[in-house]
């Protein structure tokens, strides 16, 4: 495979398009017009591999990256995460960053005295000290071919430094690389370039095909570089460019945006904005929390008495002392606080009542924090009621009632993407759909018990869309 074989011309009109002024964050954006193109073009190219068809259904993390060439010309890289069809190396796609199938290599031969180990194992005699003796060689050689693979994978930056990964994670708190760190998409596209002088621009990430079990990918969609194993990497690889600044830290709201809905003596109820966190994060934003301790400096105890999401908006409760606190918290332990949450689905629902539950039980995706992901073997469980209340007019938008009765992180917004939930992700939601001004998720109502007075509270605040 050739250089001219890899970047490519876009066969796509871009004259009307700027070139980005800032390189892309990898782990939260919006893809650029020009990788859109990119993008699109590459799948019209997986579209026109019928022998590819049965493993691309099954579903794979494809990348682009735009690049300005050393003559000016601006073309495109293209690559896939993992290996595609048993192997590493295809036309149309750059190489990888180190081959591991290459069947004459250093890899294969160990992996296969490995193997043969495995094999004699199953079929020893039961004597424990040969059985412990071939474990413990079987043990030690794996180890030591995983860092020998992670010793072989050696990434630039555009300073023209060098590190393997090996060295890059050892400044991490985990120390050690996962397993199949370096054969993502982004890091490909990242060395190719360096090693041939071209000057990257713009980088995005689709999803090709059906979802994964337990995660959320949908075909077409973009999604952000996963950080369990790239973001070290990533770290590295783009130092000595400019990039686009995290847009999760630059809040967009201040205080006089957080509206009171309903207090008194004892608590109150605010309506938090899309964009506020509601307790303070590493970066010194203004929060909720932080924003209701200066307005009330006298009152005690840790105030909020439950959280939203950062990009939810709506009503949160808060308690002016450590008692009354207590007593809110324990209703909602006892889950007898009611919430109601009003959202724009992505789509039509179809094949749903227009009223029922959604049972999937959750649990952190460990290898792309923050994203949940439906787990029956080791998730929490996790409910949802919900209620259609109808179909936005001239849009292909569903118009829906949420009804928590878990409290898991993401409950709903897992529970209205994923493909046995209500198969229609959230509109706005980067996480399991696709980005947009904003998350339309409102926390509208609230009912609950008043600790004091012993009056049932009945607080509603409508959502802004």
């Amino acid at each position: 495979m050739s250089k001219s074989d890899t970047i490519h011309r876009f066969q796509t009109d871009i004259s009307g398009l700027s070139l980005p002024t800032m390189f892309t964050y990898p782990f939260h954006y919006t893809p650029h017009p020009l990788c859109v193109c990119a993008a699109e073009e590459v799948q019209h190219y997986l579209q026109s591999r019928s022998d590819w068809h049965e493993e691309l259904q099954q579903g794979k993390m494809f990348g682009v990256l735009v690049v300005r060439t050393p003559d000016g010309t601006i073309g495109f890289l293209a690559a896939f995460s993992g290996n595609l069809a048993g192997s590493n190396h295809h036309d149309y796609f750059v190489p990888p960053v180190y081959d591991l199938l290459n069947p004459d290599g250093y890899f294969k031969e160990e992996e296969a005295r490995i193997s043969s180990l495995s094999v004699i194992l199953r079929s020893a005699p039961l004597n424990d000290t040969y059985l412990e003796s071939l474990k413990e060689e079987r043990k030690n050689r794996s180890i030591a071919l995983q860092q020998w693979i992670f010793q072989q994978f050696r990434l630039r930056n555009a300073l023209g430094e060098e590190q393997d990964i090996h060295t890059i994670f050892a400044e991490t708190a985990h120390r050690n690389p996962p397993a199949g760190t370096g054969e993502c998409a982004a890091p490909k596209l990242l060395q190719y370039a360096y090693l041939h002088q071209l000057q990257p621009l713009a980088m995005a990430e689709f999803w090709w095909g059906n979802s994964p079990k337990g995660e959320i990918r949908r075909h077409g969609h973009y999604y952000p570089a996963c950080r369990h194993k790239c973001e070290p990497i990533l770290g590295f690889m783009l130092r000595g460019i400019e990039v686009e600044p995290n847009p999760l830290l630059i809040s967009n709201t201040d205080a006089t945006q957080l509206e009171t809905v309903y207090e008194d003596e004892y608590l109150l109820v605010v309506n938090k904005p899309a964009g506020m966190l509601s307790v303070p994060g590493k970066t010194g934003q203004a929060s909720v929390l932080s924003i209701l301790q200066e307005r009330y400096p006298e009152a005690t105890g840790p105030l909020l008495v439950h959280r939203l999401d950062m990009a939810t908006s709506g009503l949160l409760l808060a308690a002016k002392d450590k008692d009354t606190h207590a007593l809110l918290q324990k209703q909602f332990e006892g889950r007898t606080v009611k919430k109601r949450y009003i959202a724009l689905l992505d789509g039509l629902v179809t094949g749903k009542e227009p009223k029922g539950f959604i049972r999937l039980p959750l649990r952190p995706d460990f290898d792309n924090r923050p994203l949940q992901m439906v787990c029956f073997e080791y998730g929490k469980p996790a409910v949802t009621r919900y209620e259609i209340l109808g179909h936005v007019i001239q849009s292909p938008y569903t118009r829906i009632a949420l009804y928590p009765e878990t409290g898991r992180t993401h409950q709903l917004r897992v529970h209205a993407a994923h493909p046995d939930g209500l198969n229609c992700p959230i509109v706005g939601d980067p996480l399991y759909g696709q980005p947009a001004d904003r998350l339309y998720l409102h926390a509208e109502r609230l009912e609950f018990k008043h600790p004091v007075s012993g009056k049932y509270m009945h607080i509603q605040k409508e959502a802004p869309f």
